[in-house]
């Protein structure tokens, strides 16, 4: 009998153990969610305490230096806007607010994002400066990310090649927190407060939470951060929902974020936002607006839209009509609060009396993802965020100020986001902080039409750890380890990289090879390593089935 007892127990331990297998990915976004619910205090929404300026205007808006606004979205797709004449599912939904904007100024219709995921972008839009300058080459990632997600894609049977976890990486004794841009780079926040600006800083930032790379610690005298990254409760009346279940970063994502923000203390003491994400920060930044309007101010909106967790309010979902799939129109209804956004921003100059000599500058950090499963998001490019084809590297830019730039101007020159701090000290009349090299170059010229025929510069650089990109004039190339492979496209002939010349262009590729390795030559090492290499396929959502034969890259990050 005890035999029998001791066997069935036996049977019932290994039945539990297989189970708890089986289960292992749910049972660890458990425990993070769990450690998530707990590991911070959210106080109720509270009244901010914003720096005003003079209630009295000491004189005319346009005789003041020009209020500055950048508005960076987030993951957003070249196609989800309507201005080059997309638009989310077919065009169904428009964007009439950045279109707007777009149409009252400069458009560049070839602006690249600074890095083909997040964080270095945005330190680049600070900056002015590569990464190679930096060395802020890798986006952070929470602790227990990289495992995490490199575990959950394993479990999945999508095709892919495996995600590799970097043991190495993960030793690195340095915080999520602790991982910013270093405190000695000068953004153009310290640049235009010096410059006598009221700065001002609202949503992501995404460039280190310790003591100095915060917000504050870089040049803003205020700061309402994105503690967590919820656009609402998940549970809230007025949210609808589109999880993810194809996407292993959706799926972390849902497990570690909650509704949070804080304000001047760098995410330590949190409270809850006062309404869906987009448009709080967006109110905010108008209460911003009116409080300063007496005095020269730089505001920047730093948008968690359209990036993942997909929600939407429950207005803009029904508002934006029946597409599908539910992804695509929660997705569509994202970017309709947005462009909402845009459009309440700009009103809000208007009546204020402010436009005229406001500069109100919007773009992207990077292209759309692939993990959203919405084929068409970077249409007609080629490739995603966490890939250097077209499609991860494209982003709007475009720039508005009445007094200086008239409408409907286009051009067709090259340009990146290092382009942004010299473009915005110059609006200010500011110089480039001294002995420090900037990378990027002054777009006024182009948007205004002085010399610009004289633009000095023809080549581009991406890079993340083994696989870099440059475009020289119309030739790109891009440079992968893993797989060892190269990518050379004539962008005048072929501008959404559908054939590769690497083989037949030796004399381009050697070229473009020589630069990639003069501009790494004086590179300082990256400030901490990446953690993780995440199999991208080129051509085909996470939804898709990735075959034997279909492109694909690793992205060390």
């Amino acid at each position: 009998m005890f035999k029998k007892s001791l066997i069935v127990l036996l049977l019932v331990v290994i039945a539990m153990a297989g189970l708890a297998w089986l289960k292992r990915v749910d049972i660890l976004l458990g425990l993070v969610k769990f450690r998530s619910d707990r590991e911070f205090v959210v106080a109720p929404n509270e009244a901010l305490p914003w720096n005003r300026g003079p209630q009295m205007a000491q004189s005319q808006p346009k005789q003041r230096l020009p209020n500055i606004i950048l508005i960076v979205a987030d993951d957003l797709g070249y196609n989800d806007i309507s201005t080059f004449g997309g638009g989310v599912a077919g065009g169904l939904l428009q964007t009439p607010h950045i279109d707007q904007l777009a149409e009252q100024g400069a458009v560049f219709n070839q602006s690249y994002a600074g890095n083909a995921t997040c964080a270095p972008s945005r330190a680049m839009i600070m900056t002015g400066r590569y990464p190679t300058r930096t060395g802020f080459e890798f986006t952070p990632t929470p602790s227990g990310m990289g495992p995490m997600v490199s575990m959950v894609s394993a479990a999945m049977n999508n095709g892919l090649p495996p995600g590799v976890f970097s043991e190495a990486g993960s030793e690195v004794a340095v915080s999520y927190e602790e991982q910013g841009l270093p405190a000695a780079e000068v953004t153009i926040a310290e640049v235009l407060r010096d410059r006598g600006y009221y700065t001002a800083h609202i949503g992501k930032w995404h460039l280190g939470r310790a003591a100095g790379s915060t917000p504050n610690a870089q040049g803003f005298d205020d700061s309402l951060l994105m503690a967590s990254g919820l656009y609402l409760p998940e549970d809230d009346p007025d949210v609808v929902n589109a999880k993810l279940d194809f996407d292993p970063i959706d799926q972390f994502l849902w497990a570690r974020l909650n509704y949070a923000a804080s304000f001047n203390n760098g995410g330590d003491q949190r409270f809850e936002p006062g309404g869906y994400l987009t448009d709080y920060w967006t109110d905010e930044s108008l209460a911003i607006i009116k409080a300063n309007k007496n005095r020269p101010f730089f505001l920047y909106l730093a948008h968690w839209g359209t990036h993942t967790p997909l929600q939407a309010t429950r207005e803009d979902y029904e508002a934006v009509g029946d597409i599908t799939p539910h992804r695509l129109r929660v997705y569509a209804a994202m970017v309709r609060a947005l462009d909402r956004s845009v459009g309440r921003i700009m009103a809000t100059l208007e009546q204020e009396g402010l436009a005229e000599n406001t500069l109100v500058m919007f773009t992207s950090d990077n292209g759309g993802p692939g993990y959203l499963g919405l084929p068409n998001v970077n249409a007609p490019y080629r490739g995603w965020k966490l890939t250097n084809f077209e499609g991860g590297l494209r982003v709007p830019l475009f720039i508005k100020w009445p007094s200086r730039i008239v409408p409907n101007t286009d051009i067709d020159v090259p340009v990146a986001h290092i382009d942004i701090m010299p473009t915005l000290a110059a609006a200010a009349g500011a110089a480039t902080p001294p002995g420090v090299d900037i990378d990027g170059l002054n777009l006024l010229p182009l948007a205004t039409g002085e010399d610009a025929e004289q633009w000095p510069r023809t080549t581009l650089f991406w890079q993340s750890g083994y696989y870099r990109a440059v475009r020289h004039g119309d030739w790109k190339l891009q440079i992968s380890e893993r797989p060892k492979k190269n990518w050379l496209y004539n962008l005048a002939e072929d501008p959404t990289e559908r054939h590769n010349l690497a083989a037949t262009r030796v004399d381009k590729l050697h070229e473009l090879q020589t630069l990639l390795d003069k501009h790494d030559a004086s590179a300082r090492p990256p400030l901490y390593p990446f953690v993780v290499e995440m199999p991208v396929a080129v051509d085909k959502t996470l939804v898709d089935y990735f075959e034997s034969g279909d492109e694909y890259i690793y992205w060390p990050n």
